[in-house]
């Protein structure tokens, strides 16, 4: 190990200091006396060779070098604590770790995760929430089991079983909705694109070429780069989205947003059970998976 290491106990003191700004508040956090907070750093300064605060009357900012250094510092450290939780819920059968696309979670997971918590009381939960351009950077060794999104061969190593069958069509508010009698009545609408390049796809054109109308133009467009902010723009009224209807069936049924067309198009890709293969015979990911397949496959399909 290199003799420039700083120790754990100077990197929390650092991080902790830059993070409130203040050796008092950092002391009360560590249960460090303020002058032992005060020696840490000095002694990575010394490490190091550079100034990373600038001690004023009261008052603690980060030079330049201290910033690019909290960035990597604090890096580390919330490795280290993800690593040390892992190896830990590894060697108990009663911590879950499950990695889930932020928008299926809050609209499908989180709704009827209480079911789960009732049948298995047993079984403790870390939910990770990942986002769409993060699925691929996502280790298999940082959640027992994950639910993520695309076609079952995105994950050619991995265990990946299907959720639900998904389809895609037309989201607004209701008084939108009640503006849009027929498909020419979308020229007058905004629409809401949900899209970012080479992550997320844009699914409105696969859609308008299954209603017939390819080439319709609309009054606006707002763009947004995640589903959720797409479906919250559409339930407050500025515009049209296109709706998974994994993820919108609760808010059709509550009556936030409504279906304006009778059309829909069957998704080539569709929320996936995703695990390293040595994971799917654990008795917990054994569990969830099972309730995840009968109750989650079940309140997504409409």
């Amino acid at each position: 190990m290199s003799r420039h290491m700083p120790s754990m106990r100077i990197l929390r003191a650092f991080e902790a200091t830059a993070r409130h700004r203040s050796f008092t508040r950092a002391a009360t956090e560590l249960n460090l006396t303020q002058s032992a907070v005060s020696h840490q750093i000095r002694k990575l300064e010394e490490l190091l060779g550079v100034q990373l605060l600038e001690r004023g009357h009261n008052t603690i900012t980060l030079t330049e070098a201290g910033g690019d250094y909290l960035s990597s510092a604090r890096n580390a450290l919330t490795e280290i604590q993800v690593a040390t939780d892992r190896a830990i819920d590894r060697q108990r059968g009663d911590i879950l770790t499950i990695a889930c696309l932020g928008t299926f979670a809050l609209k499908v997971l989180f709704p009827n995760l209480n079911s789960f918590i009732q049948q298995h009381p047993e079984i403790g939960l870390r939910v990770r929430t990942i986002v769409a351009h993060e699925q691929e950077a996502v280790s298999v060794q940082d959640y027992d089991v994950s639910i993520q999104y695309g076609v079952r061969t995105d994950w050619p190593e991995l265990e990946a079983l299907k959720i639900v069958d998904e389809q895609l069509f037309p989201v607004c508010s209701p008084l939108i909705g009640s503006e849009l009698q027929t498909l020419s009545d979308l020229q007058r609408q905004t629409i809401i694109r949900t899209a970012s390049p080479l992550i997320l796809r844009d699914d409105w054109p696969l859609w308008l070429e299954k209603a017939g109308i390819p080439n319709n133009r609309f009054a606006a467009e707002i763009n947004c780069d995640l589903l959720y902010p797409s479906y919250q723009a559409a339930i407050e009224g500025l515009g049209v989205a296109m709706g998974r209807s994994a993820v919108v069936k609760n808010d059709l049924q509550s009556g936030r947003l409504v279906e304006p067309f009778d059309i829909r198009l069957t998704s080539s890709l569709g929320y996936y059970l995703v695990m390293a293969p040595q994971y799917l015979e654990l008795e917990k990911v054994k569990i969830f998976n099972k309730w995840a397949l009968g109750n989650l496959s079940q309140m997504a399909n409409i």
